[in-house]
């Protein structure tokens, strides 16, 4: 029995783990259930399964001796038999499991699906970096059907109080992944929802951006000014603090978008936050900056072009220069020095400055019935905002001269 049988009767568990290990005759040596051990000529083994499935006679493969034990095969083939006289196709599971996708597969494939969705490059570039960085050195291998809550903490728990709001999207980010794997029928759970208990709770107090008092803004233009950054980098980050919108929206800015003769600058939906394009009056001192810019342009397209053709302004170069001048700002804390000022030294309506900032109105009933973008009233606003700005910055040069 222990030496197996080659031919004639099947006796079921003919094998032992000793002759599977010593056999090297070539040949076929049967087990039970179908189940054989087939020896090659160059003395290779492996197990092999003879059944009948659905009325057609087949040999499933069930893998080498190197990787698959005597105990492992038989268990096997037993599953696919019992499988089989139920009349289900043990070769057709076999092939689903091998179509299973990798978690970075998975990844890659959820990454291309969602990209015309996501609001820019940007963003659908940070989904699949930040997995590649913290996931796929650790998942990525395993078929995202076996991905189990310990191997989701195992990617989380190195960054999860040290870089929290990178472990939150992470974990966001898997999340999708899976969902994903449950929609193909490739699971029955999500484990990155499955792990909450598992984790310390976060640190969730907002964290504000920091800002300048409004009263230090033309000082901190006049120090911009007369620093050695170059010319671009300080027309932009002026025009900026002038127009009191985000960095990405004046760093991406195109001739395209700027009508010198109405003294506008819109930008389109799909650079803004909201998805609303956005119309901007240009205060005299923003229509100086853009002539200046103009001669500066590159043929780009693009109003602030940085050193490299058709590439704009990174936001790091913006930020680094604030920072080595002393400031302990954040460029789009400009835009809470210019809110402050309007709550404090004008009396424009609420609506004006926050229709200034982009902001929609919360209120879905009152903006239902708010048509107007109130532009006259925010280009007298903005004009303000740059006079204030102009006077004070003058002053400062006057006196750094």
């Amino acid at each position: 029995m222990g030496k197996g049988s080659k031919s004639g009767a099947h006796p079921e568990k003919a094998l032992s783990a000793a002759f599977v290990r010593s056999v090297k005759e070539p040949g076929k040596y049967f087990d039970g259930h179908g189940l054989f051990l087939k020896v090659d000529a160059s003395g290779a083994k492996r197990w092999v399964q003879r059944i009948t499935i659905r009325g057609k006679r087949t040999e499933l493969g069930l893998g080498s001796t190197s990787l698959v034990s005597l105990a492992e095969a038989r268990e096997t083939a037993l599953g696919n038999r019992k499988t089989a006289r139920q009349g289900g196709d043990p070769l057709r599971a076999k092939r689903e499991a091998l179509a299973v996708m990798t978690f970075e597969e998975a990844a890659r494939k959820v990454h291309a699906i969602n990209l015309p969705s996501w609001r820019n490059e940007k963003h659908g570039q940070q989904f699949i970096n930040t997995l590649a960085t913290y996931t796929f050195p650790r998942i990525g291998r395993i078929r995202v059907s076996e991905v189990t809550t310990a191997d989701v903490l195992g990617v989380l728990q190195p960054i999860w109080l040290q870089k929290p709001e990178t472990a939150r999207r992470v974990r966001q980010r898997i999340g999708m992944v899976m969902k994903w794997a449950v929609a193909n029928g490739w699971r029955q759970d999500n484990p990155a929802e499955a792990i909450a208990q598992a984790l310390p709770k976060h640190d969730r107090t907002p964290v504000h951006r920091k800002s300048l008092p409004y009263s230090e803004v033309a000082g901190c233009i006049a120090a911009v000014q007369a620093s050695r950054a170059g010319r671009v980098t300080k027309l932009a980050l002026e025009f900026l603090v002038l127009t009191a919108t985000r960095s990405g929206e004046t760093r991406l800015a195109t001739w395209q978008e700027i009508d010198l003769s109405k003294a506008e600058w819109t930008i389109p939906a799909e650079r803004m936050k909201a998805k609303r394009a956005h119309r901007i009056p240009l205060a005299p001192r923003a229509l100086e900056i853009l002539e200046e810019c103009r001669a500066l342009e590159d043929g780009s397209g693009l109003v602030f072009p940085s050193t490299r053709y058709g590439r704009p302004l990174s936001d790091m170069t913006l930020s680094k220069l604030l920072k080595e001048l002393g400031f302990a700002a954040h460029v789009h804390g400009f835009r809470t020095s210019f809110k402050t000022w309007a709550q404090e030294r004008t009396n424009a309506p609420r609506e004006v400055s926050e229709l200034a900032l982009a902001h929609g109105i919360q209120d879905k009933a009152e903006a239902a019935y708010a048509r107007s973008d109130l532009f006259e009233k925010r280009r007298a606003l903005m004009e303000r905002w740059a006079g204030y700005l102009g006077q004070y910055s003058k002053n400062i040069v006057e006196f750094m001269v």
